[in-house]
C-alpha cells in the first residue's frame, strides 16, 4: 500500500524486528496515521528519495513539549525521509489543525493533525525531529499491550440498535487536537458533529431545547464544569438527550457506577465507539 502511495522514485525500507509489538490502539485509526506520515513525508521529498519505517519497544516516553518524561512501555515506530526537513520556527506547529507549509492547493495541515490526536486519544506522543535540508524523523509513540492481557472485545451492536446515521452530536473536548480527532472518529462512523471547547460553550450550543443535537459526547477532564457537570447539568435541562462521557484517567473510571452515564474509556475503538453511543441512545 505504502509503494502505490509513495510512487516508484521513492524507496520504502523496513526496520522491523522479529516478535510482536501489540499496541493499545485502533486499528483504522492507526492505519490512518501511518498513511498521513507517509503522504507528508513523500510530499517533503517531492516524490523522490527514501522513507524508512523502524519499530521497537521502549521503556518511556521521552520529555517534549514541556511535558515530562512518561514511563511505561510503549512501542515506538519511526517514520525518517530524506526529504526538505522543517525550518526550527515551523517544528512547533506543524501539529496544529489547517497548518501547513505547502502551496495553497497542496494541502489542508490535517493530516499530522489527526496523528498528533491520534497519539493523544491512545494515551501516546508524536513527536519530530528534523534539519532544515536534512529530512525529518516523525515518532510515534503508543502503548504497548500484553498479550497474556489482550481483552476480547465484541462488538454488540447487532443486540443493541445503533444510532442512526446521519445523527448530530454535539463533541465537548477543551483539546483542540483530541476534538479533531473524536470528531473525525464519528464522520467515520456516519455522523455529523459540532465541536465544543468546553461545558459553558456546549450548553450555549444546546440551548434551551436542543433540538440541534441527538446526542452528547464530553470529555470528562475539563478545566471549569467537568463532564460529569455538564452531563447532569443537561439531565436537568434536557432528559431526553443521550450523553456518553470519555476519560483516559482511572479515578474517573473507577467511579464510573456512580454517575449514570455510559462512560468509554480511552483509547477507544470504532465499535466502542459505535456500541457507547447505541447503548446511550437505547436508554434515552
Amino acid at each position: 500500500m505504502l509503494g502505490t502511495l509513495t510512487g516508484s522514485r521513492i524507496t520504502v525500507g523496513l526496520d522491523v524486528p522479529e516478535g510482536a509489538f501489540l499496541i493499545r490502539a485502533d486499528r483504522s485509526q492507526f492505519d490512518t496515521a501511518l498513511v498521513n506520515m507517509a503522504v507528508n513525508a513523500r510530499d517533503a521529498m517531492n516524490g523522490e528519495g527514501t522513507l524508512t519505517i523502524s519499530i521497537r519497544e521502549v521503556s518511556g516516553i521521552p520529555a517534549v513539549r514541556s511535558h515530562p518524561k512518561v514511563p511505561g512501555r510503549f512501542v515506538e515506530m519511526s517514520v525518517v525521509d530524506t526529504g526538505a526537513g522543517i525550518a526550527a520556527d515551523q517544528i512547533d506547529r506543524i501539529f496544529e489543525p489547517f497548518y501547513t507549509t505547502k502551496g495553497v492547493g497542496h494541502g489542508t495541515g490535517l493530516g499530522l493533525s489527526q496523528v498528533f490526536g491520534f497519539a493523544k486519544q491512545s494515551s501516546g506522543e508524536v513527536i519530530v525531529n528534523s534539519v532544515a535540508g536534512e529530512g525529518a524523523t516523525f515518532t510515534l509513540y503508543l502503548p504497548k499491550a500484553h498479550q497474556e492481557a489482550e481483552r476480547s472485545v465484541t462488538h454488540v451492536a447487532g443486540s443493541v440498535a445503533p444510532l442512526a446515521k446521519g445523527a448530530c452530536i454535539l463533541v465537548v473536548e477543551d483539546n483542540a487536537e483530541v476534538g479533531s480527532f473524536a470528531t473525525q472518529a464519528l464522520a467515520e462512523l456516519g455522523y455529523r458533529t459540532t465541536l465544543a471547547v468546553d461545558a459553558a460553550s456546549a450548553l450555549a450550543e444546546l440551548g434551551d431545547d436542543g433540538a440541534n443535537f441527538d446526542m452528547v459526547f464530553s470529555d470528562v477532564v475539563m478545566p471549569g464544569m467537568s463532564g460529569i457537570e455538564l452531563a447532569e447539568e443537561v439531565g436537568r435541562r434536557l432528559p431526553r438527550l443521550p450523553i456518553v462521557l470519555t476519560s483516559g484517567y482511572s479515578s474517573v473510571l473507577a467511579e464510573q457506577d456512580s454517575h449514570g452515564f455510559q462512560l468509554l474509556q480511552k483509547p477507544y475503538s470504532l465499535d466502542e465507539l459505535a456500541d457507547a453511543l447505541a447503548r446511550a441512545s437505547a436508554e434515552a
